[in-house]
């Protein structure tokens, strides 16, 4: 392998989310011989972030949207097509399920060497209408031949694809989704003095206060009004706990109105979008997660870091980690009665959580982002060596 290598990123919006983050460090972390580039649908948080990156040229595509449009999904490839004529990428490595149908068109369109996919988990799941869950694995099924290679942050994910014949096991690789492990730890170390005090401070709550926390988009794959109704029953049993929901998007106004609902004004707090997650995170006695699937969430890994015990639901990759009983407390996807006895549990019995991220911790060594980007480089530098044998060209 001689020269420059490019590799083009490509992902439908920059939102604040685990595999946004990731494909931003990776293309900030590439290093030589590889230049990066990065492609993305405007109106994303991190877009600001991803423009200020040093020597990654990056474009924001407006054709490329979350929502199934036919006709700007069709524009959506030509303009990508024409973007990577220009751009000429040795490698396009796309993500999420939108960026990854039309981005991959586009690459064999513009005749791209090598197409790798990274399922960050799938756009389909269980609970759509079955006619929309058919053509969403179609569409996925029609993408995987344009693909050279797979990545997958969880064995559960590749496991599935594999089985829905979208996915051929023999061009696939799992990789982690990598977290800021120091900055957790670091967290972690001061939590007992300004870490902890500060949220409380900023939420008008006495220091001492039990703080039970969700960090994840408020959409319906994260449940969050499991979340609220767990909440509800915790909060009849325990009135001096108080939850809080990091995070934003579009089922807040039902989460609003469920709080209300149930009675936790005042002791549900809706945080927003923040970009202090490790402190956020230190300032919890317990994080939650009740989504209904998933790849592998970010969250998990960082709560660990931040030794913080968790409990979850047992979907795809975290099904895959987590142990109920042993590194964590897991419960079934929408039992909400489980999860708040879960939480319960952990406010009742002070020593569990420790014991928890104890045999949690080992799971680390899994998750740092450094190392998700070293992986990355030593893939495409396989891919790169087997197309040459088999005479596959570089890019012009």
């Amino acid at each position: 392998m001689s020269g420059t290598v490019k590799v083009c990123h490509l992902i439908t919006t920059l939102e604040l989310g685990g595999a946004q983050d990731n494909t931003l460090h990776t293309v900030r972390g590439l290093r030589a011989p590889f230049q990066a580039s990065l492609i993305a649908g405007p109106g994303g948080l991190l877009d600001e972030e991803a423009r200020s990156i040093p020597g990654v040229e990056v474009r924001f595509e407006r054709s490329l949207v979350r929502p199934i449009r036919p006709w700007r999904d069709l524009r959506a490839v030509a303009a990508l097509t024409r973007a990577l004529k220009r751009l000429r990428p040795d490698i396009v490595h796309t993500h999420s399920s939108k960026a990854g149908i039309v981005g991959r068109a586009a690459a064999r369109a513009a005749r791209v060497p090598i197409i790798v996919h990274s399922i960050h988990g799938f756009g389909f799941h269980d609970g759509q209408p079955a006619w929309l869950r058919t053509g969403l694995i179609g569409l996925e099924r029609a993408a995987a031949p344009l693909t050279t290679h797979f990545v997958a942050v969880s064995r559960a994910n590749l496991e599935r694809g594999a089985a829905l014949g979208i996915v051929a096991p023999e061009r696939a690789t799992v990789i982690r989704s990598g977290i800021h492990i120091d900055a957790f730890v670091a967290a972690a170390a001061v939590a007992g003095a300004p870490g902890r005090a500060s949220l409380r401070r900023e939420l008008g709550l006495p220091d001492g206060t039990p703080l039970v926390g969700m960090v994840a988009c408020l959409k319906p794959q994260k449940a969050p009004l499991d979340f609220v109704d767990a909440a509800a029953r915790v909060s009849a049993a325990r009135p001096e706990v108080r939850f809080v929901m990091v995070g934003d998007g579009e089922l807040r106004p039902a989460v609003e109105a469920r709080a209300r609902a149930v009675g936790l004004e005042g002791r549900l707090h809706l945080l927003g979008w923040r970009r202090d997650i490790p402190e956020v995170m230190a300032a919890l006695d317990i994080v939650v997660l009740t989504s209904l699937w998933e790849g592998l969430p970010r969250v998990v890994p960082e709560a660990i870091a931040a030794g913080r015990p968790v409990v979850a639901t047992a979907v795809d990759g975290t099904a895959e980690i987590l142990r109920d009983g042993d590194n964590a407390l897991v419960a079934a996807p929408g039992d909400k009665v489980g999860i708040a006895a879960r939480i319960a549990r952990l406010l009742s019995e002070p020593d569990l959580g420790p014991r928890l991220v104890g045999k949690a911790r080992p799971l680390l060594s899994e998750f740092d982002i450094d190392a998700m980007v070293r992986a990355q480089e030593s893939l495409y530098r396989r891919l790169l060596e087997d197309a040459a044998r088999r005479g596959v060209p570089r890019a012009a």
